[in-house]
């Protein structure tokens, strides 16, 4: 039987655990679990489960990564102002929102909080690590059920109500300033990339739509490819071109995953949990889903490892 060692030229490592940062075609012998074990690469993504939100809930504003989430507001019920961060594998809770309420929106891997349902709203916050400080500067245009995408200091904030609208602002982390609107007035959308290279995606109108918009910093420009399910009530992550949209709506709750790459979405694994009003964050490669609304109110977490990304496995005979 031919040997590792005199087909790659190289011997084995003997660890007692995991590497943290392996690379693909790496390969090594865990003494720990007396395992053969290498990194390859997903073939198709796939949604696995995390750490429960301590407090279950929808409709909140999310931000961040997968491994560094936000999740802040929302509507249990009655509106909170609950604040939790997660840190890859469980959520710890923190200091809470200035003004509860839900239907709101978030940015930024700093965290941003704006717009949302108390009612209607145009209260911005800003998040420091530990606490929320009220900004000077509340959205021009009161709302709720919006969407937004950017940082702390650089966000868009987009689509809305009531009435529904297409109204865009910008916020330089003091203060907002009218856009352009979006071609779709909607609200119950999603939102991901920056401030200059922005993502809309879903929503409704006077029905539920797959409608899909890319924004420059200036302008909205309707992309030829609409959502494959047309929907409400989902959450976003990723960038302008390689976005991903799921859960939400469409008169029954859905888990449908979709994969955007600039020009057209693509139908992928769905999530575990079907639901609505559920919070997204992080990139098409590595993205986080929380609570929501299912069957029942939900505080399921679940992480998204996108086609093409390093996957640890254990190698075995064949």
């Amino acid at each position: 039987m031919a040997e590792y060692i005199n087909i790659r030229g190289q011997s084995i490592e003997v660890l007692a655990s995991d590497p943290a940062n392996s690379t693909v075609g790496q390969i090594w012998y865990n003494s720990t679990s007396n395992t053969l074990k290498g990194t390859g690469v997903t073939t198709v993504g796939a949604w696995a489960t995390g750490g429960n939100l301590n407090t279950a809930r929808y409709q909140m504003a999310a931000a961040g990564t997968q491994t560094e989430a936000l999740a802040a507001g929302g509507f249990i019920p009655p509106s909170t102002g609950a604040t939790e961060e997660y840190d890859g594998s469980a959520w710890t809770s923190s200091n809470p929102l200035n003004t509860a309420r839900h239907t709101l929106a978030g940015a930024g891997t700093a965290g941003l909080a704006f717009g949302g349902q108390t009612p209607a709203t145009g209260a911005t916050e800003e998040y420091d690590g530990n606490s929320w400080t009220t900004s000077a500067g509340s959205l021009n245009t009161a709302r709720f059920t919006l969407a937004g995408c950017g940082t702390q200091t650089a966000a868009v904030a987009f689509g809305g109500g009531p009435p529904i609208t297409g109204a865009t602002e910008e916020y330089n982390g003091s203060s907002w300033t009218n856009s352009n609107n979006l071609n779709t007035a909607r609200n119950q959308l999603a939102g991901s990339g920056t401030q200059t290279s922005g993502l809309a995606f879903g929503g409704f109108d006077t029905a539920d739509t797959g409608a899909t918009e890319e924004y420059d910093g200036t302008s909205w420009v309707t992309s030829p490819g609409s959502l494959n399910t047309a929907r409400r009530q989902l959450a976003g992550a990723g960038t302008q071109t390689a976005g991903l949209a799921f859960g939400g709506y469409i008169g029954s709750i859905t888990a449908a995953t979709e994969e955007y790459n600039g020009t057209s979405w693509t139908s992928t694994t769905s999530m575990s949990t079907a639901r609505y009003g559920l919070g997204g964050a992080g990139t098409q490669a590595a993205a986080l889903a929380f609570g929501g609304e299912g069957t029942v109110m939900t505080a399921a977490t679940e992480e998204w490892t996108g086609a093409g990304s390093p996957q640890t496995k254990t190698i075995t005979a064949s």
